[in-house]
């Protein structure tokens, strides 16, 4: 009888104990779901590119090598927030430079501005509605007044829209006054939208320093009025708003090496390069073959 009263008290004992480890382990968890919040973002990106061309169909394998390399390589840390954001910050480098490699030049800037957008809702600080103003900006609005004859129509409905929107459910309208304040100061915003050569880096009339105040958002107005403004220069300034939210880097040249390329590679996995007008990537693949002290075997898909 003593005998299964002890058992019985260190069966009690060790139940309670993992219960406390149970919420310990839970805790801790939690400590990393921002890594799983931002691998969701960035997943969803990489599937919503097939909407782009079909071909940029992209694995949830493929994905999870990339997930867990970033967890594999990221610096450590001995705070759990620095673990964190060395793994979040390796992620999403390494999920860009991997689907970049295979994107058209045509599509790598839409695939950056998607990454940045999402990231931005994803923490608050943008709305879905936000990027519609963006995307859509005046082709929902019927308006045939036009109160300046040097601006276009075009032009004037989306600069009327951005003055009704709310950017991140704001009670403050941001461009509320905005046709009011072309009116009072017509002359600065005539040379601004009509005569600047880079409008997406010279100061918003008016509103440069409001913008400024609010690091934020401040970036995604500012390529708002861009876009509404001077439309052909809404790529370049969407150059500059990815470069504000994620980096230097996102913007950068980028030049994958062979040896990234084969380091990534696996028996099982073919590398397939999309060739453009006079690009032959065979010397290359010979020299590194050299390198690597193995023979480049090479087979013409015409041949039978």
């Amino acid at each position: 009888m003593s005998t299964i009263k002890t058992k019985s008290k260190e069966v009690n004992e060790k139940l309670v104990e993992a219960k406390e480890k149970k919420i310990e382990i839970d805790q801790k968890r939690e400590l990393f779901r921002p890594v799983a919040a931002r691998g969701s973002v960035l997943y969803f990106c990489v599937v919503e590119m097939t909407l782009v061309n079909w071909m940029y169909n992209t694995s949830l394998y493929q994905f999870l090598g990339l997930f867990d390399y970033a967890i594999d390589f990221s610096p450590k840390a001995q705070l759990v927030k620095d673990r964190v954001h060395n793994i979040i910050q390796w992620l999403t480098r390494r999920v860009y430079r991997y689907i970049n490699r295979g994107l058209f030049e045509c599509d790598k800037v839409t695939f950056k501005l998607m990454m940045a957008t999402k990231i931005l809702i994803k923490d608050g600080k943008l709305t879905s509605a936000d990027v519609g103003i963006f995307l859509k900006s005046g082709s929902g609005i019927d308006d045939r007044t036009r109160p300046f004859n040097w601006m276009d129509q075009k032009v004037w409905l989306n600069l009327k829209a951005l003055s009704k929107h709310r950017f991140n459910n704001e009670h403050n309208v941001f461009f509320k006054e905005l046709p009011d304040r072309i009116s009072r100061n017509e002359p600065a915003w005539k040379q601004w939208m009509l005569e600047s050569n880079e409008p997406e880096a010279a100061p918003i009339p008016d509103y440069e320093e409001k913008i400024n105040t609010d690091p934020n958002i401040g970036p995604f107005i500012h390529l708002c009025i861009v876009r509404a403004a001077r439309e052909d220069r809404t790529v370049l300034a969407s150059r500059q708003f990815i470069k504000e939210v994620l980096g230097e880097e996102f913007v950068s040249p980028v030049t994958d090496q062979l040896q990234e390329i084969y380091d990534e590679s696996q028996p099982n996995v073919p590398v397939l390069y999309l060739l453009s007008a006079g690009a032959d990537p065979t010397n290359s693949i010979d020299e590194f073959g050299k390198k690597k002290k193995m023979v480049a075997n090479k087979v013409s898909m015409g041949e039978e």
